[in-house]
């Protein structure tokens, strides 16, 4: 098949992937309010669906011995996510008015993307925890690479950092409404998902041969980018409505998912680190991104969120990870 088919196959394996994701996140938004759980608290929880694609790519590249591409789409999606978001947020609401916001106003003014502050404590820090967890498990030496037990103490970790998350995050709970019709669109959602997995990783292994580059240079900067896009144009709409912190938080829980949970299907067939430099590059600068959200938010300025400055910042450090990477790992210029 023609390098054009495969590469409009991937886009639509990335977005039916993520029809499934909306259509299992909606019975999971419902279960946030039903519990009383607060936006950023919410975001663990929202965010087991928002990462099943890229848990889906990771089960199927398993299973196809291409752990590479779902190693690589991991690092990368975690490497861009933050920055892709927190950009777009910004833009989505330069407006002039914004629901429920009534200093907006004040905030457009100041070049400000005003977010909750518990963000950083409920989201930011724990997951900067996981993600040290993830790095001394994978990156020493003496064993390197992905066992069965490093998935299993990595899913643990997830399973704590979602009940502290709950935990921190209760507040007052909602009466919520139940249809069938959302409950049997949550299970072809999974479906669909699956499906959109299953062709996502196929149609980047015959990227990757055409281009005739490495199955992990294909996760990273094939897959990982394309896989960002729904979750851009969903971030974009939530920014729009003035639902700031939902928009710029779920991020943090899909990262904290793909990070723990992600790992296990890799984890349980086993994936040697190949290209090490490349590997441990990619977790610098995928520990970067949130702590530079953490502090952006907390230290920032006297309100907490997001400043024009840090809006760039964010992605100018995207940008330096990808010029590293081209220029020093790879050696292409």
């Amino acid at each position: 098949m023609s390098t054009w088919i495969w590469a409009a196959v991937l886009v639509a394996a990335v977005f039916a992937a993520e029809w499934g994701s909306d259509h299992l996140a909606e019975p999971l938004r419902r279960l946030r309010k039903q519990w009383g759980l607060s936006a950023a608290a919410g975001g663990s929880l929202i965010g087991i669906a928002t990462a099943s694609p890229e848990v889906g790519v990771n089960i199927t590249s398993a299973v196809r011995d291409v752990s590479d591409i779902g190693l690589g789409a991991m690092l990368g999606s975690t490497a861009i996510g933050i920055p892709a978001l927190v950009s777009v947020g910004y833009l989505a609401t330069r407006k002039r008015d914004i629901p429920d916001d009534p200093g907006h106003q004040r905030h457009l003014r100041e070049h400000l993307l005003r977010v909750d502050p518990s963000a950083v404590t409920v989201q930011a820090l724990p997951y900067l925890g996981i993600l040290a967890l993830a790095a001394v498990l994978i990156l020493p030496s003496p064993w390197q690479g992905l066992q069965p037990i490093d998935g299993w103490i990595l899913f643990a970790a997830y399973i704590a950092y979602a009940g502290q998350a709950f935990l921190r995050g209760r507040g007052e709970a909602e009466q919520v409404e139940w249809s069938r019709k959302g409950i049997w669109l949550a299970v072809a959602g999974v479906g669909v998902l699956a499906f959109g997995a299953y062709f996502t990783v196929i149609s980047t292994q015959n990227l990757v041969k055409a281009f005739g580059i490495s199955s992990i240079i294909g996760g990273l900067f094939i897959t990982a980018p394309l896989a960002a896009l729904p979750e851009i144009f969903a971030s974009w709409k939530l920014s729009r409505s003035g639902q700031i912190t939902p928009a710029l938080t779920n991020i943090i829980g899909d990262h904290a998912v793909t990070m723990t949970v992600g790992f296990l299907p890799l984890a349980l067939v086993g994936t040697p680190i190949d290209n090490f430099r490349l590997v441990w590059v990619s977790f610098v600068f995928v520990g970067l991104m949130p702590l530079l959200y953490a502090a952006f938010i907390r230290w920032g300025g006297p309100e907490p969120g997001f400043r024009r400055w840090q809006v760039l910042t964010l992605l100018g450090t995207y940008f330096v990870y990808v010029g590293v990477v081209v220029v020093w790992v790879l050696e292409l210029v």
